[in-house]
């Protein structure tokens, strides 16, 4: 296995005779057996920033290094790299295990090498029963499975996956992200993984690159990524419901600073250490952010609360294990994530109380993150 590493990549195409700069100067390190997925949304460069490193589109600037080796100028076939496509790709005149020998074949492996390689792989994946199959006696699924033995009998330094799961139906993409799971750690190997769904994002990264517009948001754990996300968009991105972005502006109250928001809708105290955070910002506007399962329905001791907001219930979801409840502070929507509990119903004023230990404040110009620890 080997690392890779991305410095100041760009893509730039030819569109109606001008240029049109498709990924923005990427910065990446990738370690040896990283488990390392680009999330974001369609157009945004992952699977363009993917197929550089693949050798399937050029590069226009920077370097790219798979181990101690620079490939910019390096064939595809030549970069030891194995890529699993959304499309599985299968010969349809072709049984399972003539797939996943045939680039052994041309390599002219030994039969006996061959043959090993390909039911090693079949029994890290459970599919010995498909080895005869062609690619039309099989369920979707069971294609995967077999387009990712295809790339693990190559033995390959890098795995590539462009949206592998996307053709698969709910219940078996999550069969498939515990099955890629396994995989990875039964291997060590590394692995570049490029999806729009950021559920299989946090689920299967060891880290996340969140890119938008060809330029890379932010680059971190899952958990960081929830708990701190860099600006509004990875607020909004990663999460579902998204993070709740409320506008308003930082105040000094009798308590002291406060945040209030637009059109007075409501307002509260900053808790300890925020007041410094934020001194800098007194008078002027601020976003403020806050997960819904941050939001509770206010108990009868609303008024004691630091921070509530009486609402207007405009929609009620309820989803077995949890319901979801959206209304409206002022002109702005804010959904709270509650217990399966009995709740009021759409049309009902409630009031919901915000947890001040989990607040999120972020610049309403740049949209970065203003605390900035």
């Amino acid at each position: 296995m080997a690392n890779v590493r991305l410095e100041g990549i760009r893509k730039t195409y030819q569109h109606d005779g001008r240029q049109q700069l498709a990924v923005h100067g990427v910065d990446l390190d990738i370690a040896d057996g990283e488990f390392l997925v680009l999330v974001g949304p369609s157009g945004c460069g992952k699977s363009t920033t993917l197929r550089m490193i693949a050798g399937l589109e050029s590069i226009t600037a920077g370097n790219l290094w798979i181990g101690d080796r620079l490939v910019n100028d390096v064939p595809a076939k030549d970069r030891d790299i194995a890529m699993v496509f959304q499309n599985y790709a299968l010969y349809p005149h072709m049984t399972a295990y003539e797939n996943m020998a045939f680039a052994l074949k041309l390599r002219k492996m030994p039969a006996r090498e061959i043959d090993a390689r390909v039911r090693e792989a079949a029994g890290i994946l459970g599919i010995e029963e498909l080895l005869p199959r062609k690619p039309r006696q099989m369920s979707g699924g069971q294609r995967q499975r077999v387009a990712v033995g295809r790339a693990i009998v190559r033995k390959p330094q890098v795995f590539l996956f462009d949206e592998p799961l996307s053709n698969l139906d709910a219940q078996l993409r999550v069969a498939m992200r515990r099955e890629l799971s396994r995989i990875h750690r039964q291997l060590g190997a590394t692995m570049i993984y490029v999806t729009h769904d950021q559920v299989e994002a946090m689920t299967l990264g060891d880290r996340i690159v969140v890119l938008n517009a060809g330029r890379v948001q932010q680059v971190d754990t899952p958990l960081a990524l929830y708990e701190r996300p860099s600006n509004t968009f990875v607020a909004t991105f990663i999460g579902s419901p998204p993070m709740n972005l409320v506008r308003g502006a930082i105040v000094t109250d009798e308590g002291g600073p406060a945040f209030r928001a637009d059109d007075g809708a409501f307002g509260f105290v900053l808790p300890p250490g925020w007041s410094q955070r934020l001194a800098a910002w007194s008078g002027r506007d601020v976003v403020l952010g806050i997960r819904p399962e941050d939001v509770r329905l206010a108990g009868g001791d609303a008024g004691a609360a630091p921070a509530i907001a009486h609402v207007r219930l405009e929609l009620v979801e309820p989803l077995g294990s949890e319901t979801l409840l959206s209304a409206r502070i002022g002109e702005q929507e804010i959904v709270a994530r509650v217990a399966p509990q009995r709740v009021p119903s759409v049309g009902d004023e409630v009031d919901l109380a915000f947890d001040l230990g989990r607040l999120h404040f972020f610049d309403p110009e740049t949209r970065q993150r203003l605390d900035g620890e």
